[in-house]
């Protein structure tokens, strides 16, 4: 009998092993996928447009070229322009998960007066918005940020989704807590960030990098409210040097010079690529650990 038990453990157990090899076999070729255009984007960005014309996308380039990243730092804006989504990004992420924390924590509290009005005019605008010709008029004229940077911050401070997002996080949170801190003389400020937020940390990181994320992609309100040089992001300045690198191509196309493999136009684009997502990719490890259990806490808890 004991030795049927032995016998049926081994087996047992030597089939879990061949179950983790075959999912460990296929998360990693799941990641090797995910990395291969990641790494024909460099190896393109990191040869000559003739090149790449005549053999086409390789893992490693067939002629090492620095061209792509020459036309993109030629202009001496890029480093400013890196300089302005860096500061966009870390005031804007602050300040919005700043907001987004205290009007979700006054949002979760139960003994708060028509929150559930409130609620539903924050969902009401994920429905309907103004329009562009009134949100213009709005940053412009009354709040005089034409040309400033804080037109890049102060319209994006909320998000309607990660607000309730963030709501529904703190609803999850034993009520004992703070109740608790409220008999020993806290008020909700004190109870906000020495109770909740520390406690709260899967979901500040999912929030904030989803802000982050759109700070960083901006490019659309520097369109609309910025005008000096300097001032332009760096998503913003990639999409000039893009547009212009299409327009020298339609104007040689239409003066019937052929520019095959003198416009770097493909490399540059990968090159592009590379200086605007390395930033976001080196960040997303060190926040991977809350971000999945940001998203994975309200189907555990229900």
């Amino acid at each position: 009998m004991a030795r049927g038990i032995t016998k049926k453990k081994i087996k047992n157990s030597k089939g879990d092993i061949v179950e983790k090899i075959i999912v460990h076999a296929f998360i990693i070729g799941f990641a090797v996928a995910c990395l291969i255009p990641f790494i024909l984007v460099i190896s393109s960005s990191l040869t000559s447009q003739a090149c790449l014309n005549q053999f086409g996308y390789c893992f490693w380039p067939k002629e090492f070229s620095i061209e792509a990243y020459s036309l993109l730092f030629k202009s001496g804006t890029v480093i400013p322009s890196y300089g302005v989504t860096i500061f966009i990004t870390v005031v804007g992420t602050v300040l919005s998960m700043l907001v987004t924390c205290a009007c979700a924590y006054a949002l979760s509290r139960k003994n708060m007066h028509y929150r559930g009005a409130i609620a539903f005019f924050i969902y009401f605008t994920m429905l309907f918005s103004g329009g562009l010709v009134p949100t213009y008029l709005w940053v412009t004229r009354y709040l005089h940020l034409s040309d400033s940077l804080w037109s890049l911050i102060l319209p994006s401070l909320v998000n309607a989704w990660n607000l309730l997002l963030m709501r529904n996080f703190f609803n999850g949170i034993p009520e004992a807590l703070s109740e608790s801190a409220s008999i020993d003389g806290a008020n909700d400020i004190k109870i906000l960030f020495s109770i909740i937020l520390p406690v709260s940390l899967p979901g500040i990181a999912t929030v904030g990098l989803f802000y982050a994320l759109a700070y960083w992609n901006e490019w659309y309100k520097a369109l609309l409210y910025i005008h000096t040089d300097w001032k332009y992001p760096l998503q913003y300045l990639v999409m000039q040097i893009q547009k212009n690198i299409q327009y020298v191509q339609q104007n040689a196309a239409q003066a019937g010079v052929v520019t095959d493999g003198l416009v770097p136009a493909e490399t540059t684009q990968m090159a592009t690529a590379v200086v605007t997502i390395g930033p976001i990719v080196l960040l997303y490890p060190f926040l991977q650990k809350y971000f999945v259990q940001g998203l994975t806490v309200g189907s555990v808890k229900g």
